[in-house]
């Protein structure tokens, strides 16, 4: 079990007092048409990474960094330690496109990416991704260390192997224990600058490890007919979104718990466990809402997307002052 007791297999649940799943409309493309080229073509292999996931990841990177170093860490190694980020993530996403490319076309919400609208081929894709992997672990090695790269493409590995192959189609847990790939940027950020781990790189580990479950179960709520049609068992396709809603509140509560753990183990002043305690607070109350209105969801996800921003930001400005 995890914390708060989410069901593990997806077999083990029924789904008898889940609401029935609305039928989705989707439009197929012309199998037989041919890849867009030029801008396009290249616009449809930058989407293949995800970019808006890769800023909110990279946010965390930056502040890790400034608080390992105990100020600015040099404008190299930032910017060397972003290329690095930026091409091992987006090659994790690039072949979660390339597996995730049967469930993405009957979903509304991933049913305009490039491999639905056939903008990219399946085979290009998988390729794609396996070479931005492959050269971000070659340019983190070369360019900042070795630790950073091994971090960065463990990353890399667990979420495909982990989360988009093993627990994603498997158990309502899987955003859960896959919020270990997303969370790794801190590591990286702080391997870079130190060569190793400390008890608060751990800690920052711990913050977004914590914040991913309610931030992406806020927005499975939205999709939750989506979801339910792709055969996906997210947490309110199995649970409803009553029950989803109170697991939302128990990690808000955690997550607040853990933020404030960092100021007894960094070199942080007044200014971060401030911060974080009326983050944390705001945080709670919005996912105690969320339980009598349900469908305040997507104001709790994009509050949890401030919260992530502005916390880290804190963390570097606490840092830069103290």
């Amino acid at each position: 079990m995890i914390p708060f007791g989410i069901p593990c297999p997806l077999a083990a649940v029924t789904y008898g007092s889940v609401d029935e799943p609305t039928p989705i409309q989707v439009t197929i493309t012309d199998p037989h048409a041919a890849p867009p080229s030029g801008w396009a073509g290249l616009g449809a292999y930058v989407a293949l990474t995800k970019p808006r996931i890769i800023e909110l990841l990279l946010i965390t990177t930056v502040p890790a960094m400034v608080l390992a170093e105990g100020g600015w860490p040099g404008t190299w190694l930032v910017i060397a330690t972003l290329i690095g980020g930026t091409l091992s993530a987006g090659g994790a996403n690039a072949i979660n496109n390339y597996f995730d490319r049967d469930i993405d076309v009957v979903m509304r919400r991933t049913s305009r990416r490039p491999l639905p609208r056939d903008a990219v081929p399946p085979a290009h894709a998988l390729w794609f991704g396996i070479a931005l992997g492959v050269i971000g672990f070659g340019w983190l090695w070369l360019f900042v260390n070795l630790p950073a790269a091994l971090l960065a493409t463990g990353a890399l590995l667990f979420y495909v192997f982990v989360y988009t192959m093993a627990l994603k189609r498997s158990t309502p847990q899987n955003i859960v224990i896959g919020g270990a790939a997303g969370a790794a940027p801190v590591l990286v950020g702080w391997a870079a600058v130190t060569g190793g781990l400390d008890p608060a790189a751990w800690v920052l580990f711990g913050i977004v490890f914590c914040w991913t479950p309610p931030h992406f179960w806020s927005l499975a709520m939205r999709y939750k007919d989506d979801y339910a049609g792709a055969g996906v068992p997210m947490l309110p396709v199995v649970v409803g979104e009553r029950r989803t809603t109170w697991y939302i509140l128990g990690y808000s509560l955690l997550l607040t718990a853990v933020s404030l753990l960092l100021w007894p183990v960094a070199p942080t002043g007044v200014l971060y466990p401030i911060a974080a305690l009326i983050l944390g607070v705001l945080f709670v109350v919005e996912a105690a809402r969320l339980i009598r209105s349900p469908e305040r969801s997507m104001a709790l996800f994009r509050y949890s997307t401030i919260y992530l921003a502005v916390l880290f930001a804190m963390i570097w400005v606490d840092t830069a002052v103290g």
